[in-house]
């Protein structure tokens, strides 16, 4: 990838420049919990957004994206936000670092990625978390500390693109440690490593390569559904709820309302028993919580879809220890703990089963931690 973009940026401004890398995340267990308050656990991955960049000295940010063969141009102030969609991920990086009392001058920008794009990865975090970490290095002598880069990237997903997400791919791309998971606070912001090598198991993620397309704002539309509950329950968010309380007030809200409720409340508790699981190597109870997590995502949350549903009984079927839906949901991938004498044998069976039900097989990613953003290094790429 390195070559490639190196190539490409000779080709399109001239010599080089500095590069720099962000990978995307998967999530063991804890979605859908971070926007209310509660704990999530990530990883970060060695699939990753890499961007050679070099100021121009001009005001004038020029980028080109070679997996979408495309160019764009903007200016630094709030009314020159660029038109195209994949643009306006780097304009508001570069606003918000602005709005935050720091420096961003005109660059030239050459990118492209291995995040597989829809499969729950955050391909988009990775790349606001590339920019983000390029301009603190660049113009601003590594001002901002890794957290705030997180929140910089979170601001540009609500202010710039339209979407209301929480703080955990965001951070999970800065701070991620290779071999380590991370417990995030998402209320606090506290968080704290945890070693993460299996002995005897591998974690694979099974991507249905399917999206499907929806017509309204789903995700937006759960996190005002738990909102709603919260202020109905008189707490600052669903972190503060326990299922009791949930009852209490069951027959006062909507049958949806409570679903949502429902499954967060559950949720926030199984990412606490996973953490003390894995401290005591107990990864069938992980493996019990991860399907549990996938019912609830299922059943409660509603953002699964057929064909993830699907991969998750054949891994049932075949002994996965665990395995459950991951990210947002409506497609992408399932995240699977599977014990090492069986993992040949279910990745075989899961292709041969979902090839014949819905006429392609799934792609595999076996899941290497990785660090987090960084400036590129002579051996990767």
């Amino acid at each position: 990838m390195k070559s490639k973009i190196n190539k490409a940026f000779v080709e399109h401004f001239g010599g080089e420049g500095t590069l720099f890398v962000a990978p995307g995340r998967f999530n063991l267990i804890g979605e859908h919990t971070d926007y209310n308050g509660g704990f999530v656990f990530p990883g970060a991955i060695d699939k990753a957004i890499m961007a050679e960049i070099r100021p121009n000295g001009t005001d004038r940010v020029k980028l080109y994206s070679i997996d979408l063969d495309a160019s764009a141009e903007f200016g630094l102030n709030e009314e020159d936000a660029p038109k195209e969609q994949w643009a306006r991920y780097v304009f508001g990086v570069c606003r918000e670092i602005i709005k935050r009392g720091g420096k961003v001058e005109g660059f030239d920008a050459v990118f492209s990625g291995n995040v597989p794009l829809g499969a729950g990865l955050s391909s988009s975090a990775a790349l606001e978390s590339c920019f983000a970490f390029a301009l603190n290095d660049l113009f601003n002598d590594n001002k901002f500390d890794r957290m705030e880069l997180a929140r910089i990237g979170q601001s540009t997903e609500h202010n710039y693109c339209g979407v209301n997400c929480g703080i955990m791919d965001q951070f999970a791309s800065c701070h991620g440690k290779k071999d380590n998971l991370m417990r995030l606070d998402c209320r606090s912001g506290e968080f704290e490593y945890f070693p993460f090598k299996l002995d005897g198991y591998k974690l694979v993620l099974v991507d249905s390569r399917v999206k499907h397309e929806l017509v309204d704002s789903p995700y937006n539309k759960r996190r005002e559904s738990c909102e709603r509950v919260a202020r109905h329950l008189g707490v600052e968010t669903l972190r503060d709820a326990d299922m009791a309380m949930l009852e209490a007030v069951k027959g006062e809200l909507s049958h949806e309302d409570y679903m949502r409720a429902k499954y967060v409340i559950e949720e926030k508790q199984r990412v606490l028993d996973v953490c003390d699981a894995l401290l005591k190597g107990d990864y069938d109870t992980v493996g019990r919580c991860m399907y549990a997590t996938h019912d609830g995502l299922s059943k409660d949350y509603e953002v699964s879809c057929e064909e993830l549903d699907f991969l998750n009984d054949v891994a049932r079927e075949c002994g996965v220890t665990g395995s459950r839906i991951m990210g947002g949901g409506f497609g992408g991938c399932t995240v699977n703990l599977v014990k090492d004498d069986l993992y040949d044998n279910f990745i075989a069976t899961v292709k041969a089963r979902f090839n014949e039900k819905y006429g392609h097989e799934p792609q595999i990613y076996p899941v290497i931690v990785s660090d987090g953003a960084r400036r590129c290094c002579s051996c990767e790429g």
